[in-house]
């Protein structure tokens, strides 16, 4: 347990050395912080998705299913003998993640927990396939877990809820936030590319308050260069 949580917090550091040069150009085709499997809401095979991966020349990803690290799991383990049978090649950094629904402001919002330790008992209620309620729920002590099992918390999408990510941002700032999933395509548009006009005005207020940019493509489908 010890060994494996010095490993997470190496892995966090560099993470965060990551996201401080994450920009609008990092994703799709760099970097990748958000896309989803069939073990949750997408269409990817864990291995389909780590095989475009490899093939688009991704330097980092992180799968984030809906409560649920089985996608992770099992492209992990598939990149794990990849590796093995292919010495000397380049290959992505995988990070651990997890989507996670929560309440921040009374209303419910996706929270992204990434590079934290699976086993750890904090994450528990939140890879139970489902939301939690309770106190569980509340963006604050999801936020507390993620940290206390060494991970980042990043604000997915802050522009698609139904309050402002003008309101939202600060709130989850003073809850302890880590980042804010700056770089994100609210229009769905071919080819991928952020949205200009809300990335501007996320980015600003990651600037205001200390935070993380991060960039994914939130792929549900069947090709990481497309959400959809």
């Amino acid at each position: 347990m010890v060994v494996n949580f010095a490993r997470t917090c190496a892995s966090t550091e560099i993470l965060k050395q990551v996201f401080q040069n994450i920009d609008a150009q990092s994703c799709p085709r760099l970097f990748n912080f958000h896309m989803h499997t069939v073990h949750s809401d997408g269409r990817l095979q864990p291995q389909a998705l780590i095989e475009q991966a490899i093939t688009i020349g991704l330097q980092g990803l992180a799968i984030t299913d809906h409560h649920t690290i089985g996608g992770y799991q099992a492209a992990k383990a598939w990149l794990e003998d990849w590796r093995w049978n292919n010495p000397g090649a380049t290959i992505p950094h995988l990070w651990s993640g997890v989507e996670i629904n929560a309440n921040l402001l009374d209303i419910e919002v996706h929270i992204l927990a990434y590079s934290f330790q699976p086993e750890h008992t904090s994450m528990k209620p939140y890879l139970q396939r489902k939301a939690t309620t309770g106190k569980e729920y509340q963006a604050k002590n999801v936020i507390a877990a993620i940290h206390e099992a060494g991970g980042l918390a990043v604000l997915a999408h802050p522009a698609r809820y139904k309050r402002s990510h003008l309101d939202l941002i600060p709130a989850a700032a003073d809850n302890g936030i880590d980042g804010v999933e700056t770089f994100y395509a609210y229009n769905n548009p071919n080819p991928w590319k952020p949205s200009a006009l809300e990335s501007q005005q996320v980015q600003h207020l990651a600037d205001e308050y200390g935070l993380f940019n991060t960039c994914g493509t939130d792929t549900h489908g069947l090709s990481l260069l497309q959400r959809l």
